[in-house]
């Protein structure tokens, strides 16, 4: 068994990473000087990956020749088996597994067989700037159902608004995040099972965007949304990808999981017409070698760290910085803070306060484009010594300054 290190800085510039390659070039401004900044605003890791998956590229590559091909067993049983030991789910037939250029590509394709443009589209807010651009962009009305944070911190669905918004706006397709991205919610499989219900009577389809779902911080669960019960099953096209899991998004490279036969087919049928949505023959590969024993291995190894940052990085914001608060991530590696009452006890704007942290290395994201105008989002995945360092910098050249 390969023992990984995850608290060595890996060097990626130069090495295809807009988390550090487009700072001050087009991309967000460097730190002051003195400064080196901790990218904390793309949604991959500052980690290696395993090494199931480069030794599955490399022994791929040493064949020399690389024309059109099909997807092979491998690549499919690879998938059974990962849905079988992560997301506890023995039942993923082949014919329901189907290949996607990318969540958002699916996801859009799913839209169009439920809806055309114009057609309003029930999504949770804070929402995820990849929703807000693809499906505006193609013409649909979002309308949103604001998420909301109960006497503990923790974000809740408002099953009474939900259902008041779809038959006020006359919803039928509803795009879901499980976990939840930003909020990084881990949705319980009662809070799914009610949920459905709000959709079931209303007659609303799912589009499940899961690929977040190996991601699960200090022991929680994650629910597949097709598998709390029958209807679920049959009314949700679901989207993975072991890109989040692993830091493929280089590689490109997704799947549905879509049981219902009549909506596979039209979906199929829809991304078809694009002919852009092909397999990269390394990317299969890299997939295989991700989904297998070691790179079950490696993902066990992380996981521990990942829910150490979210540790630290919460106990810092909830203990030391005032007006500022952070719901303790439970999917993702991501956390979302609140700034609003900061803010306003500082008489400064969000883009103010983005710049702040941007001028001492602080790389956090703008929560303006997740609808939550107060909010900034923060990438915990990096050597916990960085997160330590990020932490500290708010604290001395931001919150308490």
């Amino acid at each position: 068994m390969i023992k990984y290190d995850f608290e060595t800085l890996i060097d990626r510039h130069g090495h295809d990473a807009i988390a550090v390659d487009d700072i001050g070039k087009g991309g967000p401004d460097k730190a002051k000087e003195g400064f080196d900044t901790i990218p904390m605003w793309v949604a991959d890791m500052n980690f290696p990956t395993a090494q199931s998956i480069c030794d599955a590229i490399i022994e791929r590559a040493k064949h020399p020749a690389f024309g059109y091909f099909e997807p092979s067993d491998k690549y499919f049983e690879a998938i059974q088996y990962w849905h079988k030991i992560r997301k506890r789910v023995d039942d993923v037939p082949r014919e329901a597994i189907g290949y996607e250029n990318g969540v958002l590509g699916g996801v859009l394709s799913t839209l169009k067989v439920f809806a055309d443009p114009g057609d309003s589209v029930l999504l949770h807010s804070p929402t995820y700037v990849g929703f807000n651009g693809v499906i505006s962009s193609n013409g649909y009305n979002i309308v949103r159902s604001p998420l909301v944070k109960d006497k503990d911190g923790v974000w809740r669905m408002d099953y009474e608004d939900m259902d008041k918004k779809i038959r006020e706006n006359h919803v039928h397709v509803a795009v879901f995040c499980n976990p939840h991205n930003p909020c990084g919610r881990a949705w319980t499989a009662e809070e799914i099972e009610k949920a459905a219900e709000v959709y079931r009577k209303n007659d609303v389809f799912v589009i499940c965007d899961e690929i977040w779902s190996d991601l699960l911080m200090n022991g929680h669960k994650y629910t597949p949304f097709q598998s709390v019960n029958e209807w679920t099953k049959m009314h949700t096209a679901a989207f993975y990808a072991p890109s989040k899991t692993f830091n493929l998004a280089g590689l490109i490279g997704s799947y549905h999981v879509i049981y219902n036969k009549t909506v596979r087919e039209r979906v199929e049928a829809i991304s078809g017409r694009l002919v852009y949505n092909n397999m990269n023959v390394l990317s299969q590969h890299a997939l295989i070698g991700a989904y297998s024993e070691e790179g079950n291995n490696w993902l066990t190894q992380l996981l521990p760290v990942l829910s150490q940052n979210v540790n630290l990085a919460y106990k810092t914001i909830t203990e030391k910085f005032d007006g500022v608060s952070a719901f303790k991530t439970e999917g993702t590696y991501m956390m979302f803070l609140d700034c609003e009452k900061w803010l306003k006890d500082h008489h400064m704007t969000q883009k103010e306060l983005v710049k702040l942290g941007w001028d001492y290395g602080i790389g956090w994201q703008n929560g303006d484009m997740f609808n939550a105008p107060y909010s900034i989002r923060i990438n915990l995945a990096s050597p916990t010594y960085r997160i330590q360092d990020a932490c500290d910098r708010m604290d001395k050249y931001v919150f308490n300054a």
